[in-house]
Order: C-alpha cells, then structure tokens, then sequence
C-alpha cells in the first residue's frame, strides 16, 4: 500500500519512546492507523492535533503491516482548542469518528461532511452556528454504517428541541456503533452536552 492524501486527523496514540500510531480519516481510503516516527516530538506534536487537516503519504509493504506515515500540516485547528466548546466539539466528532468506523473502508461522504463540520466549529461566532451541523454528522455516520435513525431534524431556530435531538442521539450511538467499545468515548460527548446546556436559550 502507497498512497498520499489529505486527512483528518481523528486520533494519536503514543507508541514506543517517540512514536505515535495516528488514525487518520482520508476520502478514498477511509480511516487508515499509521505510525508517525518522531510524532511525540516538538515538530510533530503540534502537527498530530485531533481537527487537524494534514497531508499524509502512507507507505507499508503489505495489507496485513502497519503501514508508515508521512505527515505535513495543511490547516491547524489548534488556534480554537483553548476555547471550550470549539475544543469539546472537535474533540467529540474526532473521537466518534476514529471508534466507530471501520478500517480502510472508504466513507467519501463522511470525509466532506466532517471536514466541513470541523470548519463551521472554526468559524461560526457561536455554538448555534455549528450545533445542527454536529447532530447531522452523527446522524450520517449513523447511515453510512448501516444504522437507521428514528431522529428528525429540529427547527434551525429551536435552540431546546436541538438539544432534546441531541440527547436522544447519545442513545443511538451508545447501543449501535459504541456499544462494544473499551474506551469511554461518550465521555467526551457528555462533556459536550453539559457546555452546550448553559448557553442561554
């Protein structure tokens, strides 16, 4: 396997002294785990944020290996981390999205959808900006994987009812695509849910 791509970076996980196994969400080749030599490191690190749109080259010399990456940075999303519910909704939608979908299967669809969703949390001046686009992801992936939905959209201007839709979702992705997952990815849903419930309504 050779390819080089545009990503998303949905997650890294330490590995080895200086490493990092980086899982990241491309177009044509879905989400691909890949080790990043030296990205513990200070030039990497920064690199290697969740949000992140980097410029992969995957190299392995076969299916069944780990393969190599290559990573260059496109566009940072760091800048909106030290903001509270930017970083939690960056942090939600990247972790969803590196639990539930499979490997090396292509989701072009959900590739778009999250990177435009990644981009309205960067720019819109509010939460209200980006909320509906967030239930709206979760609902795709939802699709993508073969999981159907008995949510509704809410009215764009019901600041209430987007939250009720909100919760109910929480119980779909809990029994469907994070129901067997060891790690507690809804934790950081939850962190989420309690910060869009203080914006006034």
């Amino acid at each position: 396997m050779h390819f080089r791509a545009p990503a998303i970076v949905c997650a890294a996980l330490p590995h080895g002294e200086n490493g990092v196994i980086a899982r990241l969400l491309t177009e044509q080749h879905g989400l691909v785990a890949a080790y990043v030599a030296g990205g513990r490191g200070r030039q990497l690190r920064p690199v290697l944020i969740p949000g992140n749109r980097v410029d992969a080259e995957i190299r392995s010399k076969s299916e069944s290996q780990l393969p190599f990456a290559r990573i260059e940075l496109e566009q940072s999303r760091a800048p909106w981390l030290s903001e509270p519910l930017p970083a939690a909704a960056i942090g939600w939608v990247t972790a969803l999205s590196a639990t539930a979908l499979p490997d090396r299967q292509p989701f072009p669809v959900l590739y778009g959808a999250l990177e435009g969703l990644l981009k309205a949390i960067c720019v819109a001046p509010s939460a209200r900006g980006w909320a509906l686009a967030l239930v709206r992801y979760e609902v795709l992936l939802l699709r993508e994987l073969g999981y159907g939905t008995p949510v509704s959209r809410p009215p764009d201007d019901d600041w209430p009812a987007l939250l009720d839709t909100f919760d109910r979702m929480a119980r779909e992705l809990a029994r469907y695509p994070l129901a067997d997952r060891r790690r507690d990815v809804m934790a950081a849903r939850v962190q989420l849910r309690e910060r869009l419930g203080r914006i006034d309504t």
